[in-house]
């Protein structure tokens, strides 16, 4: 359950976009999230504290925060994981690798809880050590994951047993899902937890260390689901009282 408004509520970061945006009389580069990610962390009892690309990040970040949701967007550059560039790779944002991948470091050593959604998950799997598939209807002879130009499809995952996934939502669940490329070869330290029917690697986590649950789908674009964001909150809440 989410937190009462007598309780410490967790600082939990939001990575933003660097984006050119239009609002009122302007038309300007903003720092910009979707307002999915805040609404979901106030619903399930956390702070939501939105984090610019300004650079590497550093460790007085993390010092601040309770948890962090690594956020969707932009894809990977494909050189942090050893790959050159091909065709249909979407647009890159190396600001973002360069604070975000620095954040997930700094995160992980301080045993800070972490839930990476769509590009978060590939992020997290390219820094352990991971690569991705660039263009994955290419692997998997459609592109039903792929939700179409701002939207999301809605596949069937299986959850694998005794996961904390699984935990967190049962043995199947329906994602929303907005994505053009996934894991390919899993980083050591991950085991995948979740798949789509055609094999696609939907989610994947950690058996050891802290809190790690990444997800490839986008739990922010469905308001009658807070059950990953409310596990990671109550990691955070846990990390507190033991802190």
């Amino acid at each position: 359950m989410a937190s009462n408004d007598s309780e410490r509520r967790p600082l939990i970061g939001l990575p933003t976009y660097r984006e050119r945006t239009r609002f009122g009389d302007w038309d300007t580069d903003s720092a910009v999230l979707p307002s999915g990610y805040a609404t979901m962390v106030q619903r399930a009892g956390g702070i939501p504290v939105l984090l610019p690309p300004t650079g590497s990040a550093r460790p007085e970040v993390i010092d601040r925060l309770d948890g962090l949701v690594l956020t969707g967007g932009a894809d990977i550059e494909p050189s942090r994981y050893g790959r050159t560039l091909q065709p249909d790779l979407g647009y890159t944002r190396p600001d973002r690798d360069e604070s975000e991948f620095e954040l997930f470091a700094l995160a992980r050593a301080a045993s800070l809880p972490v839930l990476a959604i769509c590009r978060g998950l590939q992020l997290v799997n390219v820094a352990l050590g991971g690569t991705l598939i660039q263009h994955l209807p290419d692997v998997v002879g459609h592109d039903d994951h792929s939700g179409g130009p701002g939207s999301f499809s809605v596949t069937r995952v299986r959850t694998s047993p005794g996961s904390a996934v699984a935990t967190c939502l049962g043995p199947e669940a329906n994602a929303h899902c907005h994505h053009h490329q996934a894991i390919d070869r899993l980083a050591s330290p991950l085991t995948a937890t979740a798949h789509a029917a055609d094999g696609t690697i939907e989610a994947a986590e950690t058996r050891t260390g802290s809190f790690l649950i990444g997800v490839q789908w986008h739990p922010e674009a469905d308001s009658t689901d807070d059950r990953l964001l409310r596990a990671l909150v109550g990691a955070a809440n846990r990390k507190g009282v033991h802190s």
